[in-house]
């Protein structure tokens, strides 16, 4: 009796794996049909509102937006049809506080006009006026004349230069005035009824690193008009974090096993935020409902290292480690680039007890000893294994090839196991298809390429009716599918990004892109 017990149970577990393997869906004949694309570029719908002047809502302008005067003469300062008029005959300076600081955040000023001859920015600084950072856009009857950025540091002149781009030809100073503040550098645009032009940019880190602590805490915004017989009428100053020109390095956000973060009915998501260049770049927070394409951006996060600056690293992976209850991940530390002489380009671990994904956060980071050109990390717990594995991308003068290494802690000792593979590899990410993990990556190939997990195998490459690139754009995308419960319309779901770059940007830049909505069925 025994026996056939023994036999029985053998043939159910023969059929049951049988069965598993026959419902297995392999991921390379999932069909991916896009469903909807958009660009978001300063979206005002999107933006997380830090302050603001709005002269409509001002009651007692002297108390809520103090003045100052730096000049003998004053300027005549008013409210008049919901416009705040600056005015003046003689030559004058004032500058209006509307807010705190963040050298991360989206700076902007809705012009209405500007006539006669003389200057409108920002100026940032602290109380004591030691250390002032200026951005002065001057005109002459309504025409820009110069940008400039003016750096004051323990009360001498660092700098005073120009910082003007694409200026070919005459340009109005209408419509809004965008600055784009990224940490070590800033780009300005001027935006009138078409897409924002960039008119300014500047790398400034070394004439003050305002990612200090120190002058995050202390420094404060303010409206700076000097005016030589002119007059300028400002409908709106605002500071708020915002989508910048394009978002990138699209990453579902997990718990630690994986498994996509579905929480509030909400996939959750990190995104780069699109300045400029490597070190311009800022970490998202965003989430959408999955049978729908209203993507949200719900905050922005920076990594503390313990050395008194607040850094804008990208290409993270977050996830919710349940069994610690503590939210944890990886990200690529990009912000190197802002001081290469004095920092190498490396991953770190990062941790939080609170939630990180809303309005503004703060992550601790930590070396854990993967220095050189590695990027794109993604971490999970084997719990069959019982390890940590990462799949990440290494650049060993052949390009950027996946690798998989092991360990048994989350956060150090990690060793290489598989890779690297054959072919370029960027976006690199670890998927659960089925019932079984797979590995994915971009490719310079116009190829979304999947391997088999962990030991990267090639299986196939994504099959996509529209894939997010042409003829003419860069194909190095992040793959990112998320397979979804029981009683969604679809099995599948895919965010993706294109390569095309900002247009006007000078120098070399990585400002894209759009994102594609894919939804799968097999």
């Amino acid at each position: 009796m025994k026996i056939l017990n023994n036999i029985f149970l053998t043939i159910i577990l023969i059929i049951s794996v049988n069965h598993v393997s026959f419902c297995q869906t392999s991921p390379e004949k999932i069909n991916f049909v896009r469903q909807g694309v958009q660009r978001m570029i300063f979206d005002e719908n999107q933006a997380i509102p830090l302050a603001s002047l709005d002269p409509k809502t001002i009651i007692g302008l002297s108390s809520m937006h103090p003045i100052k005067n730096y000049s003998d003469e004053h300027s005549n300062i008013d409210i008049l049809d919901g416009n705040l008029i600056i005015q003046s005959r003689k030559e004058t300076q004032s500058e209006i506080w509307f807010g705190g600081f963040n050298p991360f955040a989206t700076y902007s000023i809705d012009l209405n006009s500007c006539t006669g001859h003389g200057e409108v920015g920002f100026k940032f600084s602290n109380a004591t006026e030691k250390d002032q950072f200026f951005i002065k856009i001057g005109y002459r009857d309504s025409i820009i004349t110069g940008i400039k950025l003016k750096v004051i540091k323990n009360s001498e002149i660092i700098v005073d230069q120009s910082i003007a781009v694409n200026f070919d030809k005459k340009v109005n100073i209408k419509g809004k005035i965008i600055l784009q503040m990224l940490g070590s550098g800033l780009t300005l645009y001027l935006q009138d009824k078409e897409l924002p032009k960039v008119i300014g940019q500047s790398e400034f880190n070394s004439f003050i690193d305002l990612r200090k602590k120190e002058h995050i805490y202390s420094f404060q915004s303010h409206l700076f008009v000097h005016l030589n017989d002119g007059e300028v009428r400002i409908k709106k100053v605002e500071m708020a974090l915002t989508t910048g020109v394009g978002l990138s390095d699209i990453r579902a956000i997990t718990y630690e096993d994986g498994e996509p973060m579905l929480d509030q009915g909400r996939l959750w998501y990190t995104m780069s935020i699109r300045g400029r260049a490597l070190p311009h770049h800022i970490q998202g927070v965003f989430s959408t409902d999955p049978t729908v394409f209203d993507i949200k951006l719900e905050g922005v996060i920076l990594f503390d290292r313990n050395d008194g600056l607040l850094r804008n690293e990208i290409a993270s992976h977050l996830f919710y480690d349940r069994k610690q209850k503590i939210w944890r991940g990886l990200t690529t530390g990009f912000s190197a680039y802002a001081n290469l002489d004095k920092e190498k380009k490396q991953l770190l671990a990062i941790e939080s007890k609170r939630d990180p994904r809303f309005g503004f956060s703060i992550m601790n980071a930590v070396p854990f000893g993967m220095v050189g050109d590695i990027e794109d990390p993604h971490i999970l717990f084997d719990s069959a294994e019982e390890k940590w594995r990462m799949l990440t991308c290494e650049n060993n003068k052949g390009g950027y090839k996946a690798i998989v290494l092991e360990s048994n802690d989350w956060n150090k000792n990690y060793t290489k196991i598989h890779g690297p593979v054959e072919h370029n590899s960027t976006g690199t990410s670890i998927q659960r298809i089925g019932e079984k993990l797979y590995c994915f990556s971009g490719s310079s190939e116009r190829k979304i390429y999947i391997y088999s997990y962990p030991d990267l195998k090639e299986v196939g490459t994504l099959m996509m009716d529209l894939p997010p690139w042409d003829e003419t754009s860069g194909t190095r995308v992040w793959p990112n599918i998320v397979q979804l419960p029981d009683g969604y319309p679809f099995r599948y779901v895919a965010l993706m990004m294109d390569r095309f770059n900002y247009p006007g940007l000078n120098g070399s830049n990585w400002s894209y892109g759009a994102i594609y909505l894919y939804h799968g069925y097999d």
